[in-house]
């Protein structure tokens, strides 16, 4: 009996392994390279077996009949197969797809400088802003330090690639920022309006941008504010040499400041140029709210005002050593508001904004009246479908309005200008390979204040060339109106316009980034003033007959290296510009470099972290070629250039933790070798005489104290002890 019994589990041990199917085969990738470790299994079964470093697999079945094989793979799409079980060997090989993903996709990247942590190519974070020396806590004056933009001294604004500042737009979440930073007075830049940390991300174009965005020939500064992010309730109180503020966060939500500024500290500690009648100070107040909902949705609401004050009493170029009085009472308030919404577990996503901002000056120019009045209402809507592999492709399609007013009154005489503009754009970025990315757009306009319309392409691709390095072209023309102030004299001037292509490598690997670009864009139908003489006051107000019959050019190339590896804890960027450029345009009788283009811009950025002593330091050095200089009346023969602008900058913080609050001092010092830069001249009106435009301070020395109780939203200590 013992016998058969053992008889009989062998016949049946026989059958059973007649009746299994082996399964056996390799993976690979597309191009046949071989995949280890690769996760294989029959489908609704235990069965599967894992791949070795070969690729190669088997495994024992005993399912029969028409099963599926599936197989998967970290950073590959999933692959399945039918086979037939019959009791005969199968042997299958099986190709992955690799996913479209930001660990190994390619990125879109000629023209774009990507400050925030959506994207591979981060240049700069919130934190690199507010501790980068020369910058000052400014985020225009940060990016002047990037390749592509200009070092203008005297004026507000970027100038990006021969663009003059009213070519480059500042965004926030989709919105057009009217008034981007405090009014302008003659021949003394003025500082942004917005913090760093209100922005989770910053993205500064230089040229070749998306569909999504219009009216700016040269450059779009698109500004992301931050999510809610945790439910910290945190208040900041601040002092410096120029103002006092306090801010309170409740519960990740909402946010109100309120902060008061004066600058005679400053001007008392420091020798300067100054003359003031009123010295600068004004009071202002912000509010935010933040808050994500169950509906996959979430709302942000920001809103500030701001009353300022100001007299200076400024050179009188035609009479020597005597001056007149620029004085300025300002008011601005801005409010933006955005939706989001997902649908369909997040395949379609709509972004919808509404943004009100309204500037008052009122100006007293010696003893003459001066009134400008700036206002726009938008409207904003774009609906955006997730599709292909791993839904890694967009497609984006949306419209905007805007009513927008604008006037200006000297004395007794009234300029006004009503616009009511309109655009609708598409664009897809799609990914033909995870090595090959194209980006494909287009825009319409109409602008009631001309009473004309425009439609025109956009462009762009990125090819990765290896592991960390890729190419990436972009390319497209672009519309905008022409100046208020042309517009108030011809109402039937058509779009200025500028047609860019963009080419750059660029490659990211241990920490380090290095870039390099080259670029040619084309102007047409620029305003033109005819038959007057050239001035070269740039404050002065246009007369006379125009038309678009202005054109230009701008070419070049920049380079980009950042190294975060080489140093421990210290972070060095090294950029340069070369930029060749004329314009007919203006006043000007022929094609020439504009008075605010400089040939070669230079920076080099070294910033360190003391961890044992909490201290971050940091130093700039910012260098520009000469710019031209124009008399009145020229004729453009011999061409003078201002010497070179030179700049050390200085900065330190120094971080005291305690319980449950943080402290931060800081110290600023700007043009630390007190170099007499010259930005350009002014002349009297027969011509006879000029006069330097200077900084208002040699060397500046600026110090303060931040005291944090809790976290800041959106920024906690850790992050501040790691900067």
């Amino acid at each position: 009996m013992k016998k058969l019994f053992t008889f009989l589990i062998t016949i049946l041990a026989i059958i059973s392994a007649h009746a299994q199917t082996v399964v056996s085969g390799k993976i690979t990738d597309k191009k046949g390279e071989i995949l280890p470790f690769a996760n294989i299994a029959l489908e609704g079964t235990y069965d599967g077996a894992s791949a070795d470093e070969n690729g190669k697999f088997s495994f024992s079945t005993d399912e029969k009949g028409t099963k599926k094989l599936l197989v998967t793979m970290v950073g590959f799409l999933n692959a399945q197969k039918e086979i037939q079980l019959n009791g005969q060997r199968v042997e299958v090989e099986i190709k992955l797809e690799e996913t479209i993903n930001a660990l190994n996709a390619v990125v879109v990247t000629a023209g774009m400088f990507e400050a925030s942590d959506e994207k591979k190519m981060v240049m700069l974070k919130p934190l690199d802003i507010v501790t980068t020396a020369g910058g000052n806590a400014d985020i225009v004056s940060v990016m002047q330090l990037l390749p592509g933009a200009n070092r203008v001294g005297e004026r507000e604004g970027l100038f990006v690639r021969g663009g003059s500042a009213n070519e480059t737009k500042t965004v926030i979440d989709g919105m057009i920022v009217q008034n981007p930073f405090f009014s302008s007075t003659p021949d003394v830049p003025q500082r942004g309006r917005f913090d760093p940390f209100m922005f989770k991300g910053t993205a500064f174009s230089t040229g070749g941008y998306s569909a999504l965005y219009g009216q700016a020939l040269s450059s779009v500064l698109l500004l992301n504010t931050q999510d809610k992010l945790g439910e910290n309730t945190s208040t900041t109180a601040s002092l410096n040499l120029a103002s006092a503020a306090i801010s309170h966060t409740h519960k990740g939500w909402f946010t109100g400041s309120l902060y008061y500024s004066n600058i005679t500290p400053l001007i008392k500690l420091m020798e300067n140029n100054y003359d003031f009648e009123k010295v600068p100070q004004g009071i202002g107040a912000s509010v935010s709210v933040n808050e994500n909902f169950k509906n996959n949705s979430s709302l942000k609401i920001y809103g500030t005002f701001a009353d300022n004050r100001s007299a200076i009493n400024l050179p009188n170029y035609d009479a020597e050593n005597t001056k007149y009085l620029f004085d300025n009472k300002n008011q601005n308030a801005f409010t933006n508001a955005s939706y989001r919404q997902t649908y369909k577990d997040g395949l379609w996503v709509l972004n919808s904004g509404v943004s009100y901002s309204k500037n008052i000056d009122n100006l007293k120019i010696a003893d003459l009246k001066a009134d400008r009045i700036d206002e726009r209402t938008q409207l904003r809507a774009v609906m955006s479908r997730l599709y292909g592999n791993n839904r890694s492709s967009t497609f984006n399609f949306g419209a905007e309005t805007h009513w927008i007013n604008v006037s200006n009154q000297f004395e007794q005489n009234l300029a006004a200008l009503k616009d009511h503009y309109t655009a609708v754009f598409a664009e897809s970025e799609m990914f033909a390979s995870p090595k090959l990315a194209v980006r494909l757009g287009a825009r319409a306009e109409y602008s009631s204040a001309i009473g004309k319309y425009n439609a025109v392409p956009r462009i762009s691709m990125a090819y990765k060339t290896g592991k960390y390095s890729q190419v990436s072209l972009a390319g497209g023309r672009f519309y905008q109106n022409p100046d208020k102030e042309y517009l108030y004299l011809n109402k039937n001037l058509g779009f200025e316009s500028s047609d860019h292509i963009i080419a750059n490598y660029q490659i990211m690997k241990l920490g380090r980034t290095f870039r390099t670009e080259v670029f040619y864009k084309k102007y047409d139908n620029l305003v033109v003033e005819k038959g007057q003489i050239f001035d070269p006051n740039p404050y002065r107000f246009p007369t006379g007959q125009t038309d678009n019959s202005g054109n230009g050019f701008a070419q070049g190339f920049d380079m980009f290296f950042r190294d975060q590896k080489s140093l421990k804890n210290g972070d060095v960027w090294v950029t340069y510009s070369f930029l060749d450029t004329e314009r007919y345009f203006r006043n000007y009788p022929k094609s020439v470099m504009p008075y605010f283009a400089s040939k070669h811009n230079m920076s080099v950025v070294y910033k360190q972290f003391f961890t044992k002593i909490s201290t971050n330091v940091g130093l700039t050095f910012s260098h520009a070629s000469g710019r031209p200089v124009y008399g009145i009346d020229d004729d453009f023969g011999k061409v003078e250039m201002t010497k070179a602008y030179q700049n050390v900058s200085f900065m330190a913080s120094k971080i005291k933790q305690t319980a449950n609050s943080f402290i931060v001092f800081y110290a600023i010092v700007d043009n630390v070798l007190a170099r007499n830069n010259v930005f350009g001249y002014r002349y009297s009106a027969d011509g006879t005489k000029r006069y330097e435009v200077n900084p208002p301070m040699k060397r500046m020395i600026f110090f303060g104290v931040s005291w944090t109780f809790g976290k800041l939203n959106g920024r906690s200590k850790e992050a501040d002890l790691n900067f």
